[in-house]
């Protein structure tokens, strides 16, 4: 008994090495790719003499990227702090809150959801100059957009997330006495977290994707999508990959926090065991 225990308790820090090693991997692997890439961008444009009015150097976005940096921060904060994070705040909440009432009244849900399918198909250049009829050229109508965006996948992915619990789980909570909130806290918004961080994965994206194009069809002289649409017309191209840039950092640091949060959320899910 003493030798197992003195067994178990050395191979205990190998096995955390082993997650440490692992998450170490997951990260490194991305990393060299993606300089790797870049290098071979950086050679490409060099060595063929690629136009940069068709294909910039990363070295030139770079050194445009640290020379514009006010203009970048200032349609950051247009973009994103004003458009994006609001509109998925409150697209992904609103839709969280539509997915209980459909799983409360099923009228609801069989009335609602079929509507997802057809949002889902609607083309965002149809959907956004109306947008920005109704509710102005500032930030509301884009925040507005990506409202729309978000909120069918966060519903669709709560309500599906509601209904994964078994039904033996459930009998057992009924035979207990519990009430609807009471299983809905303990064992049903448990089981659908996978599913709810799943749709706000998703609508990280969506969110900054609607936003910028929605800034193409009316904005005050300012936020990412009106510096992309102004600078392709004089051909500034370095300007523009600038902005794609800041884009791309924003939103991989965006999901990446989601993923973080996930994983702390829902530890205990399969998916995450090694």
């Amino acid at each position: 008994m003493a030798g197992r225990c003195r067994r178990a308790l050395h191979a205990a820090p190998h096995g955390g090495e082993a997650v440490s090693g692992s998450r170490l991997t997951d990260i490194l692997y991305p990393a060299v790719f993606g300089i790797g890439v870049l290098i071979l961008w950086e050679l490409i444009v060099k060595s063929f003499g690629v136009p940069a009015v068709l294909l910039p150097a990363p070295s030139a976005i770079w050194a445009k990227l640290i020379a514009s940096l006010p203009t970048l921060g200032v349609d950051f904060v247009q973009t994103v702090l004003r458009a994006v994070i609001p509109g998925w705040i409150i697209g992904s909440l609103s839709g969280f809150l539509a997915a209980l009432l459909c799983d409360r009244i099923p009228f609801l849900r069989r009335g609602l959801l079929p509507l997802g399918n057809l949002v889902a198909a609607l083309p965002i250049v149809g959907v956004a100059p109306i947008l920005v009829m109704w509710f102005g050229f500032d930030w509301p109508s884009k925040a507005a957009m990506v409202v729309v965006m978000t909120f069918f996948p966060m519903l669709v992915n709560a309500v599906a997330g509601l209904q994964a619990s078994g039904h033996l789980e459930r009998d057992l909570m009924r035979s207990y006495g519990a009430s609807w909130w009471q299983t809905l806290v303990k064992l049903r918004l448990p089981a659908a977290m996978p599913f709810i961080f799943n749709a706000l994965k998703i609508n990280s994206t969506l969110a900054m994707i609607g936003a910028i194009v929605a800034e193409f069809f009316g904005t005050p002289i300012v936020g990412m999508g009106f510096r992309i649409s102004t600078e392709v017309g004089r051909l500034g191209l370095d300007m523009v990959w600038a902005e794609i840039a800041v884009a791309a950092i924003t939103g991989s640091a965006f999901y990446g926090l989601l993923v973080f949060l996930e994983r702390r959320v829902t530890f205990w899910h399969p998916s995450y065991r090694k």
